[in-house]
């Protein structure tokens, strides 16, 4: 089995995607020596808005909290994945770093490279603050390692001015309707998907809802506890590798796909060059940071749930997503977690979720989204009758990297269906 430093580091990265949140509050004495109250915060907010709200938060809490210095460094994703891992593999993790939790997060939580914080959580005002169900992706053996700030799911987000071009009112409900889709759009010259094959992790969504709409999520259940013994070599998954492979037949990407970057694609979402993006909760914000005006394109984006396939055992209401939260390196001081508390105050969730659109998860704090696409997002994530964490990211890093990896082989044709899906059950089963 295969465990490079990139695996880890994709695993790593994709785990980090999410904003996080501040509040005005009464000064309060942190404690602790001068050595103490400096600490490093590693993150990717690198939107203009959320580099200005970031630095801001910082500033807040250092002016009440005098002696208290917050190093900062903002990352672009990848460049972000390339030096956690480095600093991972030397034992020196930042105090306050970014994660999905899952898979990755426990690796981590194993090696001793994470704090427990499960004292300064449970029981506490702070844990109650926010639903039990959105710290077990950040729980390691029961123990807490990481904070929620943020849940969503994985959408299709779609330009509807392209879609009204070639008679689509809405976004099909249909697997066979959106080939559909996917032809007309090729066929009135407009480029159907915008996709990030050189990132890879953004390729995994297809298949993975393709195997969640085909095998439902007694599928994943099952494979994941190993009832399932043929693992994800089982047929279902080797049938969504199929789908996957006959969506990119019929050339739905935009040229050069399989080198491009994430953010080359949410720049062509962001400039209207592409009709549809499939991509979790933050994708309007990153849109408008990548597009040329800085503003994308405004109230012609929508939101849609990932169609049903016909004969499959899966349901619109069953969702693939997660969210973001902060983990804590094995030595970062206790004033590192009082910033934490300190962006997580329900005020301060509130201007986040105002500003960027975040799915925050302090109680009371989601009347801050205006967007309706993000109330519908929100919507979606409180009544879904499944949640499966980001695929990539419920495996280990290891297996995540090389989901990714075969994936993204499907596309580019150097690898079939069937032998992707034995590539992933090997790491799998190799963890």
């Amino acid at each position: 089995m295969r465990k490079s430093s990139k695996m880890v580091a994709l695993a790593a990265a994709l785990a980090l995607l999410v904003p996080v949140a501040v509040t005005a509050g009464g000064k309060k004495d942190v404690g602790g020596s001068a050595a103490t109250k400096k600490f490093s915060w590693w993150h990717i907010g690198t939107a203009a808005n959320d580099r200005v709200m970031f630095q801001g938060f910082a500033d807040e809490f250092m002016q009440q909290n005098p002696g208290v210095e917050i190093e900062i460094t903002v990352l672009e994703n990848e460049a972000f994945k390339t030096k956690l891992t480095t600093v991972m593999q030397s034992g020196t993790p930042p105090d306050i770093f970014q994660t999905w939790g899952g898979g990755v997060l426990a690796e981590y939580a194993n090696a001793g490279l994470t704090r427990d914080i499960t004292s300064f959580v449970k029981g506490t005002a702070w844990g109650d603050s926010m639903g039990e169900g959105v710290w077990k992706p950040y729980m390691v053996h029961d123990k807490v390692h990481a904070i929620p700030v943020d849940a969503g799911c994985v959408t299709f987000w779609y330009n509807k001015e392209l879609l009204a071009k070639v008679g689509y009112n809405s976004f099909p409900t249909d697997w066979d309707d959106f080939i559909v889709l996917v032809k007309k759009l090729k066929a009135a010259g407009i480029t159907p998907i915008a996709i990030a094959g050189g990132d890879k992790w953004p390729t995994m969504y297809y298949w993975a809802y393709l195997a969640l709409r085909l095998g439902g999520p007694q599928l994943f259940q099952d494979t994941f506890s190993g009832k399932n013994a043929k693992g994800f070599e089982e047929e279902t998954f080797v049938r969504a590798g199929q789908m996957l492979a006959d969506l990119a037949a019929l050339k739905p990407f935009q040229e050069g796909f399989l080198g491009a970057t994430y953010s080359d694609q949410a720049a062509l979402m962001g400039n209207g060059q592409a009709a549809m993006e499939l991509m979790g909760q933050w994708a309007p914000n990153v849109e408008k940071d990548n597009s040329t005006s800085k503003v994308g394109i405004g109230d012609k984006l929508a939101a849609a749930t990932f169609p049903a396939v016909k004969g499959g055992k899966g349901k619109a209401s069953e969702v693939m997503g997660g969210g973001g939260g902060y983990a804590f390196g094995k030595n970062a001081p206790d004033v590192a977690i009082e910033f934490m508390k300190f962006l997580t105050k329900k005020e301060t969730q509130i201007i986040i979720a105002q500003t960027n659109g975040t799915m925050v998860t302090t109680k009371g704090a989601e009347v801050g989204l205006v967007d309706p696409n993000a109330k519908m997002v929100k919507a979606l994530v409180d009544s879904c009758t499944f949640f499966q964490l980001y695929l990539d990211q419920g495996l280990s890093p290891a297996a995540g990297g090389v989901l990714n990896d075969s994936v993204q082989a499907i596309l580019a044709g150097t690898k079939t269906p069937a032998q992707a899906a034995a590539a992933v059950q090997a790491a799998h089963k190799g963890n």
